[in-house]
């Protein structure tokens, strides 16, 4: 049997690295698990419902987290129907700058729903909407997306290749559902 023996160093290395993975890699910790390679940060974002846009820097190529820019793009997905900004998963955003860079990267990525506050959520089941009453939408951790000039079931494609997590595809509505969830898709 193999003794393990900690320095103050390698226990905080240790205890930083427990909680980058408990915590979902969240900005809190304002830099990325040095082991993985992902590409530029940098989206553009609109917003369908209020015609905003954005484009944004909100990471940078040795992984450092722009706290000011995650807010930005918390904010550009907000609730549509309370206006209320929750803090959308790093996990989620990083999916999405991916599916961008597949793509070709430098694309308009159109928000057709971001964050979903409870209230909303309820309301579109009273309408009739199928939405899940455990939506990821209300956790920040799911986006439906689509991209103008790139076909809905080439971005389905890209999103499925990449098995970053659930890939939900609404051709007649014509949007791609992304989230951090496991992997799954419908």
């Amino acid at each position: 049997m193999t003794e393990m023996h900690f320095n103050r160093r390698s226990f905080l290395k240790v205890t930083l690295a427990g909680m980058f993975v408990l915590f979902g890699g969240t900005p809190a910790f304002s830099k990325i698990a040095a082991t993985e390679s992902l590409p530029e940060g940098r989206l553009t974002l609109f917003n369908t419902h209020n015609n905003e846009k954005l484009s944004v820097t909100y990471r940078t190529g040795d992984g450092e987290y722009n706290p000011k820019a995650l807010s930005a793009i918390d904010r550009i997905l907000r609730c549509r129907y309370t206006e209320e900004v929750a803090r959308i998963d790093i996990r989620t955003i990083e999916f999405l700058n991916r599916i961008d860079k597949d793509l070709g990267g430098g694309n308009e990525i159109h928000i057709i729903s971001g964050y979903r506050s409870p209230e909303f959520n309820v309301n579109l089941r009273r309408e009739g909407r199928n939405v899940a009453k455990r939506s990821l939408h209300m956790k920040g951790k799911a986006i439906d997306i689509a991209i103008p000039h790139i076909k809905i079931e080439t971005v389905r494609r890209t999103a499925l290749k990449l098995r970053k997590g659930g890939v939900g595809y609404y051709p007649t509505a014509g949007f791609v559902h992304i989230d951090s969830g496991p992997f799954r898709t419908w």
